[in-house]
């Protein structure tokens, strides 16, 4: 072997070795050892290495992740292990029930534990390894055959390629739940109304339709995540401590590389699990996933073992679903919304009804394709859900209901804002006003400025901001800090106090970081994650404005499609001139960064909880990031720091029981330099 050689394998290993811990610390510990910069850079260097010497290739080389050909079909595989589903129960009633019916057929009577873990609304996986390397990802199937997806299962970063293991056992099976993230289905549901391409009814169906594409370059740009929960060891552990409990196991399946839903639970009673699933009935709803319900298991694996199976189902596992989120109502009209860009969104008027807690009296119809589908009538009877358990929309309608006077819908030709004709642009789905003056244009780029995750300006309602369209105070959002109290005092019910008020907040908006102004400006496909994204990898409005297409879209995460999008929104002069105005009055377009050799929250982990005083949950994690920490939502052993504000919630005790240092607003402040809070 020439010494040229001999080096790019030495380096390769090298790399590959820093790669996968790098990869465990991120994805199982939630605990990052490398910028994602660097560990791009550290990825293209091994790329390029194995692309030079190919035989240095390995199969856990992290370059292995996507496939170069596309499957021409899937092959059955029969399960080693069955796959069996879970037993419903909905009630506290058929909790106890079950409880009773398993508590009879153990042989001593004695006091159990249970491990409660979020049921994760995904698709179920097998993953086989030997000797320590993935060599097997295969679906659910009916349980006892499935599909083997292996090239597809590669793609998925928190699924390890190589176990974590000094002495690799010879079959290791490991079970869990692939899923999509809420802010990913939301991004692939706004590319496919974009292509003109159906949408994907929930994160399930399209977390289970990624799962099975032929072509593995598809499934690793949607961006699958994945939660194990089950191990099946072999006889044979060598000298691996055997795990005796569920709640070992999951910790096990966290040593050996695989992320772990933090959120789980050992509850020494049915009384504990109780507040367990009451908690997470409204909980879940903060979480980035959904979740449909909460897996009750018996901790023992003795216990477990002693119980076994019926036909269908573990007899020492139960899921405690969520209430029903589908409901029955008549549609009474159809209205039509123009958002901020110019689509044109049907909305079904109806009559109200309780759906997941609230009440329900108006859905989405999304676009006119989706009309054609649903062949919807005046007063036809509607199924409504809850897509991602949040928006209502319309799931299938009642033809056998229908009125024999009903009339079907169809969308408008004319913009009912503007009156002007609209367009359904080749390859959309989308039915568009195209008319750059239409006040409901308008009206949606303000309200998109001033929300939550862009520049946060309190006091600007809808109804305020339809007052300033229709009085023409503002033609862009730039003319927003243009505004004084006297333009102010001539809008409906405004006095003094609310006028001052209204113009302090605009001026504070002026403090909001980079990532937020970016994704306030509303360039079409570019949604929060996307705007942090860019953000870290151009830090100043210039450099994304001079990027080329192909060097936004080679970002993780980007793509081409979001690409095309930004590059020509920049293109555009009057959102050249938009960005200098906005310029000029003082916005935020670079990134504030403490240099690293002076961020004194390098390497730390927060947590935030509660209501703070003087700042914004969003800017404390925002200054926490400037100066080097790391912001999560759930409380772990890994975490260093617990901030903590007024009415701190579950979090607080857990904190507490971890004994995880906590700072109040005024402590977090002075840890931070003196140069983010200026």
């Amino acid at each position: 072997m020439d010494s040229t050689r001999a080096e790019a394998k030495a380096r390769a290993q090298e790399l590959r070795q820093l790669l996968q811990k790098a990869s465990y610390a991120y994805y199982a510990l939630d605990n990052p050892i490398l910028e994602d910069a660097v560990y791009d850079q550290l990825y293209q260097t091994l790329l390029a290495l194995e692309t030079q010497y190919p035989d240095l290739v390995t199969p856990d080389s992290p370059t292995r992740r996507v496939g170069e050909r596309p499957a021409t079909q899937f092959t059955s595989v029969e399960h080693r292990i069955p796959l069996y589903s879970l037993e419903n129960a909905f009630t506290l009633e058929e909790i106890c029930r079950w409880q009773a019916r398993w508590q009879r057929q153990q042989v001593v009577a004695e006091t159990e534990s249970y491990v409660c873990e979020l049921k994760i609304d995904g698709s179920a996986l097998a993953l086989t390894y030997e000797h320590g390397f993935l060599v097997r990802g295969v679906t659910r199937g009916d349980g006892l055959t499935g599909e083997d997806i292996t090239p597809n299962v590669r793609t998925i970063r928190s699924i390890p390629l190589r176990l974590n293991l000094a002495d690799p056992l010879a079959v290791v099976e490991v079970r869990g739940e692939a899923f999509l993230p809420l802010a990913v289905f939301e991004q692939i549901n706004q590319g496919r109304q974009q292509a003109g391409e159906s949408l994907f009814a929930n994160p399930r169906n399209a977390a289970a339709g990624t799962l099975r594409q032929l072509d593995a370059r598809i499934v690793a740009r949607r961006r699958l995540d994945f939660f194990a929960y089950t191990l099946h060891l072999p006889e044979d552990l060598g000298e691996l401590q055997p795990p005796q409990t569920q709640w070992q196991c999951l910790d096990l399946l966290q040593q050996l590389g695989f992320r772990v839903n933090p959120n789980r639970q050992q509850c020494p009673t049915l009384a504990v699990v109780q507040d367990y699933y009451n908690h997470w009935s409204t909980a879940r709803f903060d979480l980035p996933y959904l979740t449909d319900g909460v897996v009750v298991k018996l901790d023992s694996l003795a216990r477990q073992a002693q119980l076994g199976f019926t036909q269908k189902f573990p007899r020492w596992a139960i899921a405690w679903k969520y209430p029903a989120q589908e409901a029955i109502t008549q549609v009474e009209n159809i209205s039509v919304n123009v958002g901020r860009t110019g689509a044109l969104t049907p909305v079904a008027e109806l009559a109200p009804v309780q759906l997941a807690g609230t009440t329900v009296s108006r859905a989405t119809l999304h676009n006119r394709d989706r009309l054609e589908d649903l062949d919807i009538h005046l007063g036809d009877t509607v199924v409504l859900r809850k897509a991602g358990e949040i928006i209502p929309e319309v799931l299938r309608v009642l033809p056998e209901l229908r009125p024999p006077t009903a009339l079907r819908y169809q969308i408008p030709h004319h913009c009912p804002e503007c009156h002007q004709p609209v367009v359904q642009l080749p390859g959309e789905a989308v039915t568009r006003c195209v008319n750059i003056s239409c006040p409901a244009i308008l009206r949606g780029a303000l309200g998109h400025w001033v929300s939550r995750d862009a520049v946060d300006i309190d006091g600007l309602g809808e109804k305020l901001i339809r007052q300033l369209v229709e009085q023409g105070l503002v033609d862009s959002v730039a003319d927003l800090y243009d505004l004084g109290k006297e333009q102010l005092l001539k809008l409906e019910r405004m006095g003094q106090k609310l006028a001052a008020k209204i113009v302090d907040a605009i001026a504070d908006s002026c403090t909001q970081p980079w990532p937020r102004v970016l994704y306030g400006l509303g360039i079409r496909n570019v949604g929060k994650v996307n705007a942090q994204t860019l953000s870290e990898v151009f830090p100043s409005v210039g450099q994304l404005a001079q990027a080329d297409v192909s060097e936004i879209g080679a970002i993780y995460g980007i793509g081409p499609e979001i690409a095309e999008s930004v590059s020509q929104w920049f293109q555009i002069p009057a959102n050249q001139q938009l960005i200098e105005r906005l310029q000029t009055a003082g916005l935020q377009l670079a990134t504030t960064q403490v240099p690293k050799g002076e961020q004194p929250l390098a390497g730390k982990t927060f947590v935030i909880t509660g209501t703070l005083t003087t700042l914004k949950r969003d800017q404390a994690k925002t200054l926490i990031q400037a100066a080097g920490g790391k912001v999560t939502e759930a409380v772990n052993k890994n975490t260093d720091y617990l901030v903590t504000g007024a009415s701190a919630g579950s979090k607080l005790d857990k904190a507490k029981a971890l004994e995880i240092s906590l700072l109040s607003e005024t402590q977090l402040l002075a840890l931070l330099p003196s140069e983010l809070l200026e």
